[in-house]
């Protein structure tokens, strides 16, 4: 199974995914772990599974739809986020089913590598 990985090793609230990709990748062996740019192109999976810091939740959660997450305003490109690009996606019918294990921006490593063994399946 793929797992898409997203986040930004530049910006500490944004990554914990990028640094637990490595113990991610030991302990489940038979998942494909892909660091993306959410806004670069890719190919997208029938079934797309993302690993993501969620801005606004206290604890790590899972999200089936993209219908849970508040637009955020584009005023120009650069306001153009992982958000955007996926909601582009399922438009133009690329994206049909989703699944996004959210990472609060303060999780330990720990915490996440958890919620994640436990919960990723």
């Amino acid at each position: 199974m793929k797992v898409f990985v997203f986040g930004n090793p530049d910006l500490k609230m944004d990554s914990v995914p990028l640094k637990i990709i490595t113990e991610l990748k030991n302990h489940f062996k038979d998942f494909d772990f892909i660091t993306v740019d959410p806004n670069e192109e890719w190919e997208v999976p029938e079934n797309l599974y993302i690993i993501d810091t969620v801005v606004g939740i206290k604890s790590p959660m899972i999200f089936n739809s993209l219908l849970t997450f508040k637009r955020a305003p584009n005023v120009t490109m650069h306001d153009f986020d992982a958000y955007a690009n996926l909601r582009w996606l399922q438009k133009i019918g690329k994206l049909k089913d989703i699944k996004i294990y959210g990472l609060p921006p303060n999780i330990l490593e720990t915490e996440a590598m958890n919620f994640l063994k436990k919960y990723l399946k």
